[in-house]
């Protein structure tokens, strides 16, 4: 069975969206559907309380701990399989649980799959993903058991692991400095020294319309991207003069120890309307 994890503050709107176009239209194989509010001062507490689907726990927390909320979240579940989920997916076929459910049962090798992000040219994640996949290669399509992925790290919008897995690597960790953050990357790290890889599910999307207006995203979240921001540029200057070494880059395309600098994202000038997303023909079967 499975247990889904909503973290959410003040967004009321996109909340109920989830709640009705989402959760309602999850399977019987979802028994626990855990909805944390982060301290909301809009409408989001009034209505968690019309809320009568028996599934539903829903968890007042009196501080917000944005992102740290999902460790605590999921400890709460009492099911073999978890999906954290974003409050800001408004839209899924009907069972898209289950179907993500069978798929991460006949994949063994994959620790972590998310269902894919429906391309909107207004929703900068998906845009961002169309941008990895077009002009970076990134998420290559390959079939694994008669299953099509985009193979890569599929973030934490929509994504199921199994409470076994959970449990053996320790869970999610909070960040004591920034509680906006992504939890899924130390998680993922200790997941690949297992062996077990990540991917996004090719044939089950979801719709995702990014939670915060231009401008208006809570600073701890802007204080976050610039720490990350300042950490990209730092490791990319030491790439670029390990590669300036001789024989270097040669070694690097052999052993592939790292990633080479790539050139900054640019959501404004990224001119992803005129272009197809890239093929779904697989280019690996295994």
């Amino acid at each position: 069975m499975i247990s889904i994890a909503v973290v959410t503050h003040n967004r009321e709107e996109l909340l109920r969206l989830c709640v009705e176009n989402v959760l309602a239209r999850t399977s019987p194989l979802t028994t626990q559907i855990i909805i944390w509010d982060n301290a909301s001062t809009d409408g989001t507490c009034d209505y968690l309380k019309t809320l009568e689907d028996p599934r539903i726990c829903v968890v007042q927390h009196p501080e917000n701990i944005a992102m740290n909320a999902r460790a605590r979240a999921l400890r709460l579940a009492t099911s073999g399989y978890l999906i954290e989920l974003d409050d800001d997916i408004v839209g899924a076929p009907p069972r898209w649980d289950e179907t993500l459910l069978n798929a991460y049962i006949r994949l063994p090798e994959i620790g972590r799959l998310g269902a894919y992000l429906e391309y909107d040219p207004n929703d900068p994640a998906s845009r961002y993903l169309r941008y990895m996949r077009e002009e970076r290669g990134a998420y290559p399509l390959s079939v694994v058991n008669g299953i099509r992925l985009f193979e890569g790290t599929p973030g934490g919008a929509c994504t199921m692991t199994s409470q076994e897995l959970y449990e053996s690597i320790g869970g999610y960790r909070e960040h004591k400095r920034f509680p906006y953050w992504r939890p899924e990357i130390p998680y993922e790290k200790k997941m690949r020294k297992l062996g077990l890889r990540s991917a996004y599910l090719a044939d089950l999307e979801v719709r995702h319309v990014g939670g915060h207006r231009p401008g208006k995203a809570p600073k701890p979240k802007v204080d976050y991207f610039f720490h990350e921001t300042r950490r990209r540029l730092r490791k990319d200057r030491i790439k670029k003069i390990l590669l300036a070494l001789p024989f270097a880059a040669r070694l690097n395309d052999r052993f592939h120890w790292f990633e080479p600098p790539a050139p900054p994202y640019d959501l404004a000038s990224y001119n992803h309307d005129p272009r197809e997303e890239p093929s779904r023909t697989p280019t690996t079967t295994t």
